[in-house]
């Protein structure tokens, strides 16, 4: 779809939501001081997959609706789409243009947008500075939050009470879960959640 071929802002796009795929027809405002058609997109509640040339656009409660399926199902981004392949034609789903690619590279976006909102930054165009994106753990001693450090050692004090546990772990089974072109991978959240960031790692 090339948003600037028509004159009129009429054009047609893939539009992505809970009842399933659908191809139609969009009108972008055309005025003087129209914003541009990525941004009339997300004013509908619909995200676009490109912000030049968009072709495809996904509605926020679908979003919102995949995170939560896989978040307690476990349901994966193919078996998903698959579903809405299924609801739009349940007699050729293989049919159904297929915008697997497009609903994964546009789910990391919303994540991280929700990520972003949940912690304070939806409305603020400071970045994260490292570590502010990851959740805090009430459970584990703060000082000067929720735990006050004695100012001598007293035997009646349990030692457990101050004890803070550094565990590391390995993920040995996830080597195919290195890119085969790391050059082209765009890192979101570096050091900004709970790992560190790749430049201190490495």
């Amino acid at each position: 779809m090339d948003v600037s071929a028509s004159a009129a802002g009429k054009t047609s796009a893939v539009v992505v939501d809970t009842s399933g795929v659908h191809i139609m027809t969009i009108r972008f405002c055309q005025c003087p001081d129209a914003r541009t058609p990525d941004k009339q997109m997300f004013e509908m509640g619909i995200f676009p997959a490109s912000f030049t040339r968009p072709k495809t656009a996904f509605t926020f409660s679908l979003l919102n609706d995949f995170i939560l399926d896989n978040l307690e199902c476990g349901t994966s981004a193919m078996n998903y789409y698959s579903k809405l392949r299924r609801i739009t034609s349940r007699t050729f789903p293989h049919s159904v243009p297929d915008r697997y690619r497009e609903l994964m590279r546009v789910v990391r976006q919303w994540r991280q947008l929700k990520l972003l909102k949940w912690n304070g930054f939806g409305h603020d165009r400071e970045d994260p500075k490292d570590g502010e994106l990851a959740l805090f753990c009430p459970a584990c001693p703060q000082p000067g939050i929720n735990v006050t450090l004695p100012t001598e050692y007293d035997d009646a004090r349990p030692g457990w009470l101050y004890a803070r546990s550094l565990v590391m772990d390995g993920n040995f089974k996830a080597e195919h879960l290195h890119p085969a072109h790391p050059e082209d991978e765009v890192w979101l959240t570096d050091g900004k959640c709970f790992m560190v960031g790749r430049a201190r790692y490495q």
